[in-house]
C-alpha cells in the first residue's frame, strides 16, 4: 500500500485520507481509470462480490472491504510501499481463536487449554500486535486499533494461564484462594471489558459487507456468553455454565472462519486465484446505495 507520513501532494491530510472523501463511481474507482460499475458487475465484483483495490498501488479511493479491515471508504497515504496486513492479523486471530474454540466445545474429549498457550503468545499475540502495529503505518485506524488490541487480549490470555510466576488462576495460593468462586468472577470481568469493546468495533462495521460485519457479530456473541458462562460457573450453575460454554464456543469457531474468509478476500486477486470469494456490501452502505442508484436510473431511462 501507498503511504506517507505527511499530507500528500493532492492535499489530503493524515487526519482525513481514511474517511474526508466519497468515491467517485460505485467500485471506488477515479473516473477516467478505465473502470466502471458495468466492467465490475460483469466480473462478478459487485455488489455480491468484493472489489479490485487499485488503492494499494494507484491512491485512489476505495470502499468498505473485510479483507483489508477497513469499514468504510477510504484512501491510502503515498509514496512508501507497504503490503496489505490485515490478511496476518486475521489469519493469526483466526488460528488461535479455532483452537481455543475447539477446546471450549470439548472436541475429542479436550478440556485443558494449554496448547493455546503458545499461539497465543505467539501467533494470536505477537504476530498480530505487528500486523496492527503495520495497520498504523498503513492509515488504516481500525485495522491497528483491533489487531493490536486483539493481539493484546491473547497475550494476557496467555498470561492468565500461565502457572508461574503469577499463578493469577491458582485455587490454593493465587490472589484468589480466599473465594475461589472470585477466580471465575474475576475471568468473567476479564470477558465482559472484551465483550464491550468487541461491541464498539461491531458498530463501526454497519456499513461495510456482510462478511465483515458478521467477523465482529459472531466474536461479540463469543465474548458474551464465554463471559456469562464464568458467572455461571462462580454461581455454582454448572449445567448452565456447560451450555454457556458451548455457545460461546460455537459462537467463537464461526467468528475463527469468518476470520480466515475476510482475510482470503484480503489475499485475493487476479495474480494468484481463479476467483474470488463474494463478501457482499451492506444495502445501506456505499456501494448499495451507489447499486440502487444505478438501478432507479436505469429505470428512469426505460420509462423515458
Amino acid at each position: 500500500m501507498a503511504t506517507t507520513s505527511g499530507a500528500d501532494h493532492n492535499g489530503f491530510s493524515p487526519a482525513s485520507q481514511e474517511k474526508d472523501f466519497q468515491p467517485t463511481t460505485s467500485n471506488g474507482y477515479a473516473h477516467g481509470s478505465g473502470h466502471d460499475q458495468q466492467h465490475e458487475l460483469s466480473n462478478g465484483h459487485g455488489h455480491f462480490g468484493h472489489q479490485l483495490h487499485p488503492s494499494y498501488s494507484n491512491n485512489v479511493p476505495a470502499l468498505a472491504f473485510g479483507g483489508a479491515l477497513q469499514p468504510g471508504v477510504w484512501r491510502p497515504y503515498e509514496h512508501r510501499k507497504f503490503a496489505n496486513p490485515a490478511p496476518l492479523g486475521l489469519c493469526a486471530f483466526a488460528l488461535t481463536t479455532f483452537v481455543l474454540s475447539a477446546v471450549n466445545l470439548h472436541a475429542r474429549g479436550v478440556t485443558a487449554p494449554n496448547i493455546v498457550v503458545p499461539l497465543a503468545f505467539a501467533y494470536g499475540g505477537l504476530v498480530q500486535l505487528l500486523a496492527g502495529m503495520w495497520e498504523m503505518a498503513v492509515g488504516n485506524t481500525f485495522g491497528a486499533t483491533a489487531l493490536s488490541s486483539y493481539g493484546g487480549f491473547w497475550i494476557a490470555y496467555a498470561l492468565l494461564q500461565t502457572p508461574q510466576p503469577w499463578q493469577l488462576l491458582s485455587a490454593t495460593d493465587g490472589p484468589y484462594a480466599a473465594d475461589p468462586a472470585d477466580i471465575q468472577s474475576a475471568i468473567g470481568f476479564f470477558l465482559t471489558g472484551w465483550f464491550i469493546f468487541t461491541t464498539i468495533l461491531l458498530l463501526c462495521t454497519l456499513k461495510s459487507t456482510v462478511a465483515f460485519f458478521s467477523l465482529f457479530f459472531t466474536l461479540d456473541l463469543a465474548f458474551l456468553f464465554l463471559s456469562c458462562e464464568s458467572y455461571a460457573a462462580s454461581m455454582g450453575h454448572t449445567s448452565a455454565a456447560r451450555s454457556l460454554q458451548i455457545a460461546g464456543g460455537t459462537f467463537g469457531m464461526l467468528a475463527a472462519f469468518l476470520a480466515w474468509y475476510n482475510a482470503l478476500a484480503g489475499l485475493q486477486d487476479n495474480s494468484n486465484s481463479f476467483f474470488r470469494v463474494p463478501v457482499i456490501h451492506m444495502p445501506w452502505s456505499d456501494m448499495g446505495q451507489e447499486l440502487r442508484k444505478k438501478k432507479s436510473r436505469r429505470h428512469d431511462e426505460a420509462n423515458a
